[in-house]
């Protein structure tokens, strides 16, 4: 199967290091699943853009793009679900 590298936005870098600890690292392991899986149950497309979906981790989302012809996911926004879409 064919590996996924991932990609950080520079916001969403800012953005998982002022996550609470223990969400920072069940965030982390979800994002490092993408590269196996970057379409897992549960995400969902975003409309109002090709290639954007999120998942969910508790009461926080990640929003992602996914480059299928590069073999690349983009981290875009990582944060409270309260804020993530603003």
């Amino acid at each position: 199967m064919t590996r996924y590298r991932i990609e950080f936005k520079q916001t969403a870098k800012k953005e998982l290091a002022q996550l609470p600890r223990p969400i920072a690292e069940k965030v982390t392991e979800r994002i490092k699943a993408l590269a196996d899986n970057p379409r897992p149950d549960g995400c969902k497309k975003l409309t109002g853009s090709a290639y954007s979906y999120r998942i969910r981790i508790s009461d926080y989302r990640v929003v992602y793009s996914i480059i299928d012809q590069c073999l690349i996911i983009q981290v875009i926004k990582i944060g409270h679900r309260k804020d993530i879409y603003q």
